[in-house]
């Protein structure tokens, strides 16, 4: 079974992030996503919501789940039985630094990481972006996966 981690803050998990773990889904046969817990950001939504939202955008994929992780993004791949770090890539500085920690994972311990280039559509959403326009009382319903709702 080819099991990857999609690892990342999701604050909040945007349609991007959605599009990848969907096509990283014909690549895998099972995708565990892991929100990392970082001390030291600000987040917007705490971890119990953003598994909440996420956990309701695949209540119908049975190949995703979703775990809160505070370690190395390594360790966490071995704890749940993942030889591959799935990662999104918007732009080219987002090559430089995926392939810089790339390159030490697999030095670590061998995990193979796949980038995956964003749809064009949704090449620039972030979430930071996303996050502003819930600053801001902006309509986010575009930039969320299928369902969604923030309140």
């Amino acid at each position: 079974m080819k099991r990857a981690i999609f690892p990342g803050t999701f604050d909040p998990f945007t349609i991007g992030h959605y599009s990848i773990v969907m096509r990283g889904l014909e690549l895998f046969d099972e995708i565990v996503i892991g929100i990392g817990i970082n001390q030291t950001k600000q987040s917007l939504f705490d971890i119990e919501k953003r598994i909440e939202m996420i956990n309701q955008t695949f209540k119908n994929e049975n190949r995703v789940s979703v775990q809160k992780y505070d370690s190395l993004t390594i360790d966490f791949a071995e704890q749940v039985g993942a030889k591959y770090i799935l990662r999104g890539l918007r732009t080219v500085s987002d090559f430089e630094y995926e392939h810089t920690i790339a390159n030490a994972n697999r030095q670590l311990n061998g995990i193979e990481t796949v980038l995956l280039f964003t749809e064009t559509e949704y090449s620039f959403i972030s979430s930071t972006v996303v996050r502003d326009l819930i600053k801001y009382g902006r309509d986010i319903k575009d930039f969320l996966p299928p369902g969604v709702e923030v309140d």
